[in-house]
């Protein structure tokens, strides 16, 4: 336990520390770094901060992270909509972006099936997925989530939900690890992955 000499010192350390990854020790170090800069500076951080919980919205289409009712991906006239790349979170959208090989658009679902932690279908933006690809505009899904068990269940469950509609559905090739998240992968083996997709087999 630290004595702070100021209670808002230590409110703001109280707030930092809630973050993820950020113990209190860390938190102590960050609040004195923001004491040390400019009243402006300070302003500009926590403004930043404001507008983007207050302003961000999720994409109408896709879910993506946005600053308009449509994101700039699924607004684009060069990507292809009729091909859609199904991801865990934002960050995967990014780390598939910076790639720079996959030019469809994408489906946040916004987790992964996960028992233990109470994740289940209901909790994911699934129904959306399967209205999109029951409108008869798709030529393909592709299933890009973790190489985790969790992700494995997500994609047999999106298989089953899906396979009727008679969209053709391909998962990511197998250059990723197995037990690999998607925002930790390099770019190029990312991108290999997306190109060299195979088409999705259910396990006999």
């Amino acid at each position: 336990m630290y004595n702070f000499p100021s209670r808002l010192l230590e409110n703001a350390v109280n707030e930092l520390s809630k973050l993820p990854g950020i113990g209190r020790k860390t938190a102590l170090r960050m609040a004195l770094y923001l004491l040390r800069t400019t009243p402006e500076e300070v302003e500009a951080f926590g403004t930043a901060v404001i507008r983007m919980r207050r302003e961000v919205v999720y994409c109408s289409r896709c879910r993506n992270i946005s600053d308009k009712e449509l994101c700039d991906i699924c607004a684009s006239p060069k990507r292809d909509a009729s091909l859609v790349c199904v991801v865990e979170d934002i960050r995967d959208v990014m780390a598939i972006e910076n790639t720079a090989q996959y030019t469809g658009v994408y489906h946040v679902l916004g987790g992964i099936i996960s028992p233990i932690e109470g994740i289940g279908p209901q909790d994911l933006n699934i129904d959306s997925l399967i209205g999109r690809a029951s409108s008869g505009n798709l030529k393909e899904i592709i299933l890009a989530l973790p190489t985790t068990i969790e992700g494995d269940t997500t994609n047999f469950y999106l298989f089953k939900k899906l396979n009727p509609l008679q969209v053709p559905i391909s998962m990511i090739a197998r250059g990723i690890s197995i037990g690999d998240e998607l925002e930790h992968t390099d770019e190029v083996t990312l991108g290999r992955s997306i190109l060299n997709r195979t088409p999705y087999q259910v396990a006999k």
